[in-house]
């Protein structure tokens, strides 16, 4: 008899493929939106239980069978702290992204739609939640479609032209990344005869040994990764972001930048350490690869950020950087490196859905206005959006006490351990620290200024609770992962060794 804290993962996917079949049969929007924010909190709750159970002691991992076939026929799921960790953070900011952009959804999209996006806000959490868990190559094949359906509605549900466009350009560049994962997966099962991770795992390692499939390992490795690659955004596939996160709704942007890229490096990582093993990765150069374009990726996206007016479009091109940070921790080779990027993956998550909260926020208080000028004294007229907003953009920066620094230091202590990078990459980190704050402190200073004479009086507005709440949790999770991130430094190095 299993313990029935081993039941909760599966019961946490399962909620949320239902709850998106129930949330059209809810007689108005704000009903499947108090639902959705119901069922994304109760997924935290659950797997924050799976993160007690398998964080105690030294740690340990389980497997769930799905149905009544074992392997190698059977589906399964395969949960250790590191799972557990990263869903109940994803399941939180799903939370966090629905309160915050409330009010944005009711206005941006027709009111016998609105049950719909809701639709795509639960299948996109499963997909994640499952992207995470599952110990099987085409289920995670399946759920990557599935995240690509959802992430493409989660934009073009505003119904706008703009968004017309930035969906089509999102779904051609999500077909191309969609394409190359299917591909790697036949060639690898044409090789090894397996989908399951374990199976995979051992089958691979044999081959590494005797010699054998090099080179069709080797392009098994660059097709899955370059396919993940597109779908995360990495530099230069990173176009089609700016344009799908300026112009969606609130919670869209926040969602899109603060999990469904996400979700697909952590099914990276996932293929580096339970397929090929991080060793056979570096000893292949395939971390040189994506060293230099997480590099490139953190340089390219900051200076765009730079040069960008409009908040929403900032705040995309600096998801793209912050991508780039995340690569390069891969391309260092090492375990720390990848601690490094997991704690950026959560830092990034928590910060930029803030902030893209914040930033529907103050665009609302200013007449829905996005470009940087026209919000100049916008924080005055709403505080809490106002302080938000600074708390994410000092951790973007890299300020101490808040994730973003959390991060950088662990990314600048992992490059001490490769004597080939250190000093480029310390180089790169200290630039690119310089660029995020030469974008982000002029946007605080914005929001922050006094209105000019002459400017009319801001309109009376109803307060909005939700925001409120969202953004002052959402600036307490990025202080506790700023000062909080020694232990869980230790506890996803526990979970990688787990894998």
């Amino acid at each position: 008899m299993l313990p029935m804290v081993q039941n909760f993962p599966f019961f946490a996917i399962f909620l949320c493929m239902v709850s998106g079949i129930l949330s059209p049969l809810w007689k108005s929007g704000r009903m499947a939106w108090r639902y959705s924010v119901g069922v994304a909190f109760a997924c935290a709750g659950l797997f924050g239980c799976v993160f007690a159970y398998t964080a105690a002691g030294e740690g340990l991992s389980f497997v769930y069978q799905m149905g009544h076939f074992p392997a190698p026929w059977g589906n399964e799921l395969k949960i250790g702290p590191l799972e557990a960790l990263l869903c109940t953070a994803f399941s939180t900011v799903m939370g966090f992204s629905l309160m915050g952009g409330h009010r944005d959804l009711e206005a941006d999209i027709l009111p016998h739609k609105q049950n719909l996006f809701f639709v795509m806000s639960n299948l996109m959490l499963a997909a994640l939640l499952a992207l995470t868990c599952t110990n099987d190559l085409f289920t995670a094949y399946v759920f990557v479609e599935i995240s690509t359906i959802a992430a493409c509605s989660l934009v073009l549900v505003k119904d706008t032209q703009y968004t017309l466009i930035a969906t089509m350009r999102y779904l051609i560049m999500s077909l191309l990344g969609s394409g190359l994962i299917l591909i790697s997966i036949i060639l690898l099962y044409s090789i090894t005869g397996h989908l399951l991770l374990p199976n995979l795992l051992e089958q691979v390692g044999m081959l590494v040994d005797t010699g054998k499939y090099t080179i069709p390992l080797t392009v098994v490795i660059g097709l899955m990764g370059m396919g993940l690659a597109i779908k995360s955004a990495l530099f230069p596939f990173h176009l089609w972001l700016p344009l799908a996160h300026g112009s969606a709704t609130t919670s869209s942007s926040a969602i899109l930048s603060g999990l469904v890229v996400k979700g697909y490096i952590v099914l990276l990582i996932k293929v580096f350490y339970q397929i090929f093993t991080i060793e056979t990765i570096r000893s292949l150069k395939i971390t040189n690869v994506i060293f230099l374009f997480g590099i490139l990726a953190m340089i390219v996206g900051s200076v765009s950020a730079l040069r960008e007016k409009h908040i929403k479009r900032m705040l995309a091109y600096s998801s793209a950087a912050q991508i780039g940070y995340i690569y390069m921790g891969l391309g260092l080779g090492t375990d720390a490196g990848v601690v490094a990027a997991v704690i950026h993956i959560l830092a990034h998550s928590f910060t930029k859905s803030m902030l893209f909260c914040c930033a529907g926020r103050l665009a609302g208080v200013m007449g829905h206005h996005k470009n940087l000028k026209n919000l100049r004294g916008a924080a005055r007229r709403d505080r809490a959006a106002g302080v938000a907003f600074t708390i994410g953009a000092l951790s973007m920066i890299g300020i101490p006490l808040f994730a973003g620094f959390a991060s950088k230091l662990l990314f600048a202590s992992a490059t001490l351990l490769n004597n080939h990078k250190m000093l480029f990459t310390l180089g790169v980190l200290g630039v690119s620290t310089v660029l995020n704050a030469l974008y982000y402190l002029p946007a605080v200073i914005v929001i922050w200024s006094r209105p000019e004479k002459g400017e009319e009086p801001a309109p009376k507005r109803k307060p909005d609770w939700a925001f409120t709440v969202s953004a002052v949790l959402q600036a307490a999770a990025v202080f506790g992962l700023g000062m909080g991130f020694g232990p869980l430094s230790e506890l996803i190095q526990t979970g990688l060794g787990l894998f």
